[in-house]
Formats: structure tokens, C-alpha cells, sequence
């Protein structure tokens, strides 16, 4: 007698930690291996001319294995379809290149500066036009022509950690029958998930929280249009920027334990935002866990429990002297550029990831050049604190001795 084993797959019912586990991986029918292999091979044998073994012809095209970490964050992000690129900034672009020539798109002022960079530079190249606004709620509908295509926004704001209600804004645009896309990246799918909240297309740079470990640079768009997987689905191939076998396997591995790393970021970045708030040094503090955040009630209406996420920003009393100051006497938050891996990071904006943004519209939005950006990873948050605060306290004290300023602003 033959024993079959049911397959073993998460339901959509299932909580978000079982999916992620579960989601996507197949124990192997023939070896009985819970991890599914990595399979390098960049083509697939046929039985007949146009007739493959499997459901796989060659890997540009499809590979088990990102297929498998598409699987899963569609189930962790609600979604019917997820399609994986080769960073989030490909992720971007093919997005964009998937509107007509002449399209006219709405943005959020306080974008990512790779999203800023493309929006304004190469967008423009294939007769894309985006304007940007600083409350596109409130403004999205004087905004709207009959070009409009799309609306794209960040919530939280990358760095000042603004939020963005997304039923209100895609309320507006689905008038009109625009899209809404969701940079996700900044809290994950375990924190929020856009489409819930009426998006069309969920976006994250996998680079950060969902593979988690700063060793993978990828990027992946979630839906559930069938139109828009057969348009996105295409570009992926047709353009091609697509992720190695490798990197699927590490990304996929890593957003097991999303859940895990995202609340204790949360954990972290709570008691840090805490202390700066309550640190004389400190100008202001922005995180949306804090009560004191203006946006506390979209953050408690969006976030799975109300999380302000990992990612914080503040500005520091003596200017850009002192935050560049600070972002060298931290002894566990490492001074470099990137988010979301399990080590934690400072930078300053200004100068790093926002540097190529006009310094009058980095300050509309208030990226000031006093402004640092902190990820916080899962080390213990009391050493987080602690590490935060003598670096504060050496900071202002060295630039206010006549190495730097004491301007709020930075100037």
C-alpha cells in the first residue's frame, strides 16, 4: 500500500509567521528536503520541441526559486501575484516603464533619493512626468489630469518618516481610475500591507527588511490585477532585470524569520525614539511609534498593532557638523548607507542617500542637513540606547567647542 502525504502549504488563513515559514516551500517529493534546493541551472530540457519537462523553459524567463520566494511574499503580502527584480530600483523602473509615453504620474515630495533620481532623470526620458507634493492627501485631486496614470507613495517617508493615509488617497485616484503604488520597504509586510488599504501595487527594495541581512540586493512588486501581471510579467522578462537563483534562495531564507526581526526593530527603535525624545541635544524626533508623531492615528489605523517599525530620524543640536559627528561615535550603529538587516545603521541623509536631491527641496520636506537617519537592528536595546546617547552627548559637546554650529538648522 502506497502512503501519500498531503502537500504541506500555508493557508491564506494562516498566521503571518506560518506563512512566512511555510509559504513557497515544498518539502523536495523526491528527497524529502524541507529547504528547496538552489537551482543554478539557466535552462531547462525539453521532451519536444516547445514542450519543457516542467513548467520551466529558461531562467530569465521563470526559476523555481524566485518563483518560490514570489509565492511567499504574495502570501505575506495578501496578494495573488509577486513578481522579483534585481533591486528595488528596477522594481521602480519597470513600473514606470509600463506607462505609455506621455503619462503624467503624482508622487509624495519625500521620497527615497533613488526613487527622486528617477522620477526626475530618466522618467522624463521615456515622456513621463511627475509632479511631487508634500500633502497628497489633501491635494491629490488639484493635482490629477487626464494623463495621470499612477500615484506612488511612501509610507513611513524615507527619511523624515511621514505617513501617507493610503485608503484616503487611493479613494481619490480610483475615482479617476488611476493606480496606487506602495513603497512598502521602510516596514516590511509583517508591519503594513498596503493593499489592504485599497493600493493596486505594493512595492519593497528586498534588499532591506524582507531578506533582512544585508547580503542580497533585489527588489519585488506584489498585485493582484491578472492584467497587471501579464503587462508586469512581460517587462520582467522582456527587460530582464531579474534576480540570481542565489539571491532568491538567500532572500527567501531570510523572510522566515521577518516577523521576528521586525518586532524587535520595533522593540529597538521604541526605547531609542524614547530616549532622543527625551535628550536636551535633540531638536525633534521622528517615528511614528511615538504618540508625539502628527501622523500617530494613520500609524494606528495602518500598522499591524499600531508599530512604528525599525526606522527613525532626528535632528541634533549643532548642525551638520554634529550629525556627521555622532554618526562617528556610534560604537554599534555602523555609519553607512542601507536599512532593514540586523545589524543596526546611522547615516545622514543630506549627504548620503539624499544627496542628490536640490538642498531647498530636501529642506521643503525636512531632510535638514542636522537630520540622522537610524536603523535599528535586533541587538539589545538598552546597548542601542546607550550607544545612541554617549554619541549625542560627545557630538554636541565637541562641535559647540568651535567645531561646528548650533544653528536648528543646520546652515
Amino acid at each position: 500500500m502506497t502512503i501519500t502525504t498531503p502537500p504541506r502549504a500555508s493557508s491564506p488563513s494562516s498566521g503571518f509567521g506560518t506563512r512566512a515559514v511555510h509559504a513557497g516551500s515544498e518539502h523536495d517529493p523526491s528527497t524529502g528536503a524541507v529547504i528547496p534546493a538552489i537551482s543554478l541551472s539557466t535552462t531547462f530540457a525539453q521532451t519536444a520541441v516547445g514542450q519543457p519537462v516542467g513548467e520551466y523553459e529558461y531562467s530569465r524567463s521563470s526559476n523555481p526559486n524566485r518563483k518560490n520566494f514570489e509565492d511567499m511574499v504574495a502570501a505575506l503580502e495578501n496578494a495573488k501575484h509577486a513578481l522579483a527584480f534585481s533591486s528595488g530600483s528596477a522594481t521602480t523602473a519597470v513600473i514606470l516603464q509600463s506607462l505609455a509615453s506621455g503619462s503624467h504620474v503624482i508622487s509624495v515630495s519625500d521620497v527615497y533619493g533613488g526613487t527622486h533620481r528617477y522620477f526626475t532623470q530618466v522618467a522624463k526620458a521615456h515622456g513621463v512626468k511627475v509632479t511631487f507634493t508634500p500633502e497628497i492627501e489633501v491635494d491629490i485631486r488639484e493635482h490629477i489630469t487626464p494623463a495621470t496614470k499612477l500615484v506612488w507613495i511612501e509610507t513611513p517617508s524615507n527619511p523624515t518618516l511621514r505617513l501617507v493615509d493610503i485608503r484616503a488617497v487611493a479613494t481619490a485616484a480610483h475615482e479617476h481610475g488611476i493606480m496606487v503604488v506602495v513603497d512598502n520597504t521602510f516596514l516590511s509586510p509583517y508591519i503594513q500591507n498596503p493593499l489592504d488599504h485599497g493600493a493596486d501595487i505594493v512595492v519593497h527594495s528586498v534588499t532591506k527588511y524582507i531578506n533582512g541581512h544585508s547580503d542580497v540586493v533585489m527588489g519585488v512588486a506584489a498585485f493582484n490585477s491578472e492584467e497587471l501581471f501579464k503587462r508586469l510579467s512581460f517587462l520582467q522578462n522582456a527587460i530582464g532585470a531579474i534576480p540570481s537563483a542565489f539571491d532568491a534562495w538567500l532572500a527567501h531564507r531570510g523572510a522566515k524569520t521577518l516577523h521576528l526581526r521586525a518586532r524587535e526593530a520595533t522593540t529597538n527603535a521604541t526605547a531609542v525614539g524614547h530616549a532622543l525624545e527625551a535628550s536636551p541635544h535633540v531638536i525633534a524626533v521622528n517615528y511614528p511609534g511615538l504618540d508625539s508623531h502628527p501622523h500617530r492615528a494613520i500609524a494606528k489605523k495602518q500598522h499591524r498593532n499600531g508599530m512604528g517599525g525599525g526606522m527613525l530620524s532626528f535632528r541634533i543640536r549643532g548642525g551638520h557638523a554634529a550629525a556627521e559627528r555622532f554618526c562617528q561615535l556610534t560604537r554599534i550603529f555602523t555609519l553607512a548607507e542601507s536599512l532593514g538587516g540586523v545589524e543596526s545603521l546611522c547615516e545622514v541623509p543630506s549627504s548620503m542617500t539624499h544627496a542628490g536631491i536640490p538642498k531647498e527641496q530636501r529642506e521643503a520636506v525636512g531632510v535638514f542637513d542636522d537630520l540622522v537617519r537610524l536603523s535599528c537592528g535586533v541587538e539589545d536595546a538598552e546597548d542601542l540606547k546607550n550607544d545612541v546617547l554617549q554619541a549625542l552627548e560627545r557630538a554636541v559637546a565637541e562641535t559647540s567647542n568651535g567645531n561646528g554650529t548650533n544653528g536648528v538648522n543646520g546652515h
